[in-house]
């Protein structure tokens, strides 16, 4: 087994590092870890993903586990989503904000039931390159008597199986049945004998679990998984996946002097249904008084590829900038996500990409990109 921190070697590695050396993957610096950008190339890896399954290892992610007493309603000041809606076994997708607004972190917390004393207990997943940031945050706004908080981050190995028969696969190595958990359903339940958290989340598009679990659970699953035929996965294809799906990537898309409804996702945003919340006013503010700018989809025309920090134009004038963009691999033209002005958010309105100092066509079109028919939904 790999060491989660080589002493002679800066960036961090997961436990699954090793089996990544052993299929020849080629690795890349993500977050201050040393993780694979791809294995048999990232256009099969995402063809994969999209028509059978594969599965990635995300172990570089932060991993939260917290329980007492009224802490929903602690953790309610920090998100501006409805968290007292949640009952067991569900979770919200949300972000962190400041007082700005702005996202310190896109989450998923996972509510796991409350017990018969009261107490609360709750999985909080969080990006790998915000993880100490988000821990701290978090911390400083909680109860410490009342609240126990574990970092497991560098303690449980997380695999994603992602793809329409990623659940056949999955389901083969457990006795839970797996049909019955709809979208942003989680459980715990036995593999290989020992205690494992699956949620029917990901990162793809498709549907899909992410697995928690001890670091010998998590080398066998890989390796039984990889037996029976699901395709390691990169962080390349992970990529393009996500970008096809519109879903945000914390440090392009978003960030801490962006705010959810800038970036679209205004459906986190409940300011109807709860009280006072970090950044509330401001979002208050911009939901009366309309943004400034907004994230939106483009497609440019040909193979031109409108790549993160190019500029968006409009009227030979700089306007925007593009934060993600790719050539997708499932639709066979190039697509991106940039932030513009909100008079040139419409769909359909033209705008133009500089690519190498030139010019190209761009126009603005619904996002997301490519929709599963495979989705589960909640």
């Amino acid at each position: 087994m790999a060491n989660q921190e080589n002493t002679s070697h800066s960036l961090a590695r997961t436990p699954l590092y090793q089996m990544g050396v052993e299929l020849k993957a080629r690795f890349t610096s993500f977050g201050g870890w040393e993780m694979p950008i791809q294995y048999s190339g990232i256009t099969q890896e995402h063809h994969a993903v999209r028509n059978t399954a594969g599965m990635f290892d995300i172990s570089h992610m932060g991993k939260f586990t917290l329980q007492g007493k009224n802490l929903i309603s602690q953790l309610e000041y920090l998100v501006p989503s409805d968290l007292s809606r949640l009952q067991p076994g569900q979770a919200q997708y949300t972000v962190l904000l400041n007082p700005q607004g702005g996202i310190i972190d896109d989450i998923i917390i996972y509510y796991q039931g409350t017990d018969s004393t009261g107490t609360q207990k709750l999985v909080i997943i969080v990006n790998a390159s915000t993880t100490d940031k988000d821990k701290t945050w978090i911390l400083a706004h909680l109860d410490p008597d009342v609240v126990q908080f574990q970092d497991l981050s560098r303690d449980k190995i997380l695999i994603a199986i992602q793809g329409p028969t990623a659940t056949s696969h999955l389901q083969s190595l457990v006795t839970a049945d797996l049909s019955s958990i709809k979208a942003f359903g989680h459980l715990e339940t036995p593999i290989f004998g020992k205690s494992a958290f699956l949620a029917r989340t990901g990162y793809t598009g498709e549907d899909g679990f992410e697995v928690m679990v001890d670091y010998s659970v998590g080398i066998d699953l890989w390796q039984s998984l990889y037996n029976v035929g699901v395709i390691p996965c990169g962080l390349g294809c992970r990529d393009t996946l996500r970008l096809e799906a519109a879903m945000a990537l914390y440090g392009q898309d978003i960030d801490d002097t962006t705010t959810p409804l800038e970036a679209g996702l205004g459906w986190l945003v409940h300011l109807d249904t709860k009280g006072d919340f970090m950044g509330r006013e401001v979002l208050t503010q911009q939901k009366a008084q309309g943004m400034s700018r907004k994230l939106v989809g483009l497609q440019t025309q040909g193979r031109n590829i409108a790549r993160h920090g190019y500029s968006v134009l409009s009227s030979d004038k700089i306007v925007g900038e593009v934060t993600s963009g790719t050539l997708s691999p499932t639709l066979g033209y190039p697509i991106a996500l940039a932030y513009v002005p909100t008079q040139l958010a419409s769909l359909k309105q033209q705008l133009e990409v500089e690519i190498r100092g030139k010019a190209y066509p761009a126009v603005v079109v619904k996002r997301p990109f490519y929709r599963s028919k495979n989705r589960v939904n909640n």
